[in-house]
């Protein structure tokens, strides 16, 4: 079995308790509301800013047995370079302040996730990493398309709200493929032991970034009208 086959079978359990989260499976069911999405992407800003730095992090404390990997590692920053920005005009296009967001703090979940991943990077193995993002494109490949089609429908939002949704929902097809080549060339136990930690526990830090999100609040139905007394039936 190869390590990319071996991190998908070890973080399977991992990744359905991400899949799991009561706002997840609202979304696909179209359950859906405008505040909701809109922090849904606040959150997805606070942390997609930091995937280039993070990046950076990771090409400048590679090993020098792992030199190999820069150039994979310079492609990923070249290729992430302003997805933050696209985020921030699609709050725009829902109606949102895509300043005020830019301007503004992460929930405690997103803080916690982006923390851990540089930690990961200075202080563990910074080929953890990888597990974040085999975490973000996996997730990606597997729900964007599919949440941006349901968000939108009931929301009537524009196509223009949904610029990060879609964009990575096919790059990361693109991606995933790149992906499992770069794994099946890491061989070291150590290193995919620390690859499979780290995936393991960023889809336990992703989900409590979408636990911690707002569930759409149902919209009431017309109250009935009040039962009438036995008597004026009469």
């Amino acid at each position: 079995m190869s390590f990319h086959q071996r991190l998908l079978q070890d973080t399977a359990a991992a990744r359905q308790g991400l899949l799991a989260t009561p706002i997840i499976q609202g979304a696909l069911r179209g359950q859906v509301s405008l505040p909701s999405y809109i922090a849904f992407l606040t959150e997805a800003y606070h942390h997609v800013r930091h995937t280039v730095p993070l990046l950076q992090a990771l090409r400048a404390a590679l090993p020098a047995h792992h030199a190999w990997l820069a150039p994979a590692v310079d492609e990923y920053i070249e290729e992430e370079a302003g997805h933050d920005e696209w985020i921030l005009d699609d709050i725009a296009a829902c109606g949102g302040d895509a300043e005020a967001v830019r301007h503004g703090r992460p929930g405690h979940a997103t803080e916690v996730m982006v923390a851990y991943a540089y930690d990961t990077i200075a202080r563990g193995n910074p080929l953890g990493f990888f597990g974040m993002v085999h975490v973000l494109e996996g997730t990606s490949v597997s729900l964007a398309l599919m949440a941006a089609d349901a968000i939108q429908k009931p929301l009537h939002l524009p196509d223009s709200a949904f610029s990060y949704l879609r964009s990575h929902g096919t790059l990361d097809v693109e991606h995933t493929a790149h992906f499992a080549t770069l794994m099946d060339a890491i061989e070291q136990p150590q290193d995919q032991a620390d690859i499979v930690h780290a995936a393991r526990a960023f889809f336990r830090l992703y989900g409590d970034v979408f636990r911690g999100l707002p569930l759409p609040q149902p919209v009431a139905s017309p109250a009935a009208a009040p039962a009438q007394p036995a008597e004026a039936l009469a």
